[in-house]
This record gives structure tokens, sequence and C-alpha cells, in this order.
């Protein structure tokens, strides 16, 4: 055989690995992975952010809400749960779309907009966003009424939802309110810029706030941005027996001791009251949404 033969013979083999591999990987990118995938396998892949509230490091130890709602999980499915955290939240929802993580463990609001990109589960918890600024020397802060924002800047972590609420904020009092997205901070950090005053004022959620502002004196977070929110995990639109699955797992962990005293020590007895009374009114198996209104159940 002559050596220009075996070279177009090398070249066309390479082709057809390189096109097997491509079909491969479609195929796995396209293939159902729902929870009978994921009950076979015995691993739920979770992606978390790096957060006070979900996933916190300190010296040897890991805690956080959802991470600790995790374990709970675990025990109750019998599932192992492998968990990795990201950065920023956009970090997560690339992980649920190329299919490497099951689910995002990081709770974010339920609105109509991310309902039509994906499913949720069942509130794993009520939060809101608060108005991170400082006080002055006799406590007193500059805002207390929305309608004083506008013309404010307010910042908030690269590809927070939060964006969406404050641009709903700006049109509902019919002025402008500047957003300006930290880019690589995290809420610890922005949190930080405003008590040293590098910023005047940042947006996070209440519970985050609560757990940051201990470290300084001068921060308060009273000051309401929204309304109290369902805030839940985020599934591909596939994964409806996933969801169902984690959805009456849940149900079944906040009958438990243990998930008391997991939620109030991150949200308080009144909030945990509120869960519990408003959970059981939105389960309903195979559900094709989850109601946003705060009309809709009393809060």
């Amino acid at each position: 055989m002559k050596k220009r033969d075996k070279k177009w013979l090398t070249l066309i083999a390479i082709l057809l690995i390189v096109i097997g591999l491509s079909i491969t990987i479609t195929q796995q990118h396209n293939r159902p992975c729902d929870y009978p995938e994921i009950a076979a396998r015995g691993v739920l892949h979770v992606s978390v952010i790096h957060s006070p509230l979900s996933y916190n490091t300190n010296s040897d130890s890991i805690h956080g809400y959802d991470y600790e709602l995790l374990q709970l999980l675990g025990s109750q499915s019998g599932l192992e749960i492998e968990i990795t955290p990201e950065p920023h939240f956009s970090h997560c929802l690339q992980q649920l779309n190329k299919r490497t993580c099951d689910i995002v463990a990081h709770p974010i609001a339920i609105t109509s907009q991310s309902q039509a990109e994906y499913i949720h589960s069942l509130p794993t918890s009520l939060n809101k966003q608060v108005l991170i600024q400082r006080t002055d020397s006799t406590g007193s802060v500059a805002i207390r009424n929305q309608l004083d924002l506008r013309g404010c800047t307010l910042h908030i972590i690269q590809d927070s939802p939060t964006r969406l609420r404050i641009e709903n904020l700006a049109h509902e009092i019919g002025d402008n309110i500047y957003i300006c997205e930290k880019h690589n901070y995290n809420v610890e950090r922005l949190v930080e810029e405003v008590a040293k005053g590098s910023i005047d004022y940042a947006v996070c959620d209440e519970a985050s706030a609560r757990i940051v502002a201990t470290k300084y004196c001068n921060i308060d977070y009273k000051t309401d941005i929204s309304f109290t929110q369902f805030m839940a995990w985020t599934m591909r639109n596939e994964s409806t027996e996933l969801c169902d699955s984690i959805n009456s797992w849940l149900m079944a962990i906040e009958k438990t001791e243990q998930f008391r005293e997991l939620y109030t020590r991150y949200f308080g007895t009144k909030n945990y009251d509120k869960l519990q009374r408003i959970n059981p009114q939105l389960y309903t198996p195979q559900r094709d949404s989850i109601m946003t209104s705060t009309e809709e159940v009393k809060l």
C-alpha cells in the first residue's frame, strides 16, 4: 500500500472517531436524566453556591442551611449526595444545563419567569431582599422608605436574580434606580464594602444579611426591597419525577425535629411557622407549577 493511501486511511479513521465521539457526547447530553436514572446510580449530583446561607466552610467544618438540608435529604432518600460548590448562581445553572448536576440547591425566588425555564421544588425557605446600608453614630439610616431609592445606585452580586426585583421596583416608583453588578463578589464582600464606606447601598437576601451583619456594628438591613418570597431549588423541566420525589422527601423532613431546629436557626421561629402552614397548601404530586402569588397563600 502506498504511503499516500495509508495517510488517507488514517485521516478517515480519525474523522470517523471524531464523528463517533460527537454523536456519543450529543446522545449523553440529550439523554433523559430523571429519578429512575438517578436512583439506579444511587447518587444525586447537586450544585450549590458558596455563600453564608447555603454552603460555607469554616476551618475544617462545612455548614449552611442548604448543605445541612441536603444531609437530611440524603438520609430520607437513601441517595448519596454529591455536592459541587460554585461561586455564582449562573455557574450552577450552567452545570444544570450541561447535565453535570441534577439539581441546583440554592434557593431562588419562584417567579413566572423562572418557571418558564425550569421546574422548582416546594419552597425550602421564605426569604426577601433587603437593603444593606450604614448607620450613623445615633443608629439612624438614610433610607427607610422604598420611594427614597430614587436615583440611588444599588450594588448586587454578579448574575443575581435580584436585578429583576430592583428593575420592577424602579418601575413601581416611577423613577430610576441604578444597578451595579459587582463581579467576583459574594455577600460577605458586598456587606464589607458598605461597612467600610466604599459603597453606600447593596441588596441581598435577609437571611444572608442577618448572618454577615453580625460582624459589623454599623450595618442595617431592615429596609425591605421585596415582599416575602417563596425560595426553592431548581431542576430541569424534564425532571418531573425527581421533582416529585424531592417534594415528598421535603414534606417528610419538614415534620421532623431536626428540620425545626435547622430552619429556626437560620430563619427564626415565625418564619418556620409560616413555612409549615404554606407548604401543605402547595404540595400536590406531579403539579405543573407552584403558586407564586402571595395573594394565593396567606403569608
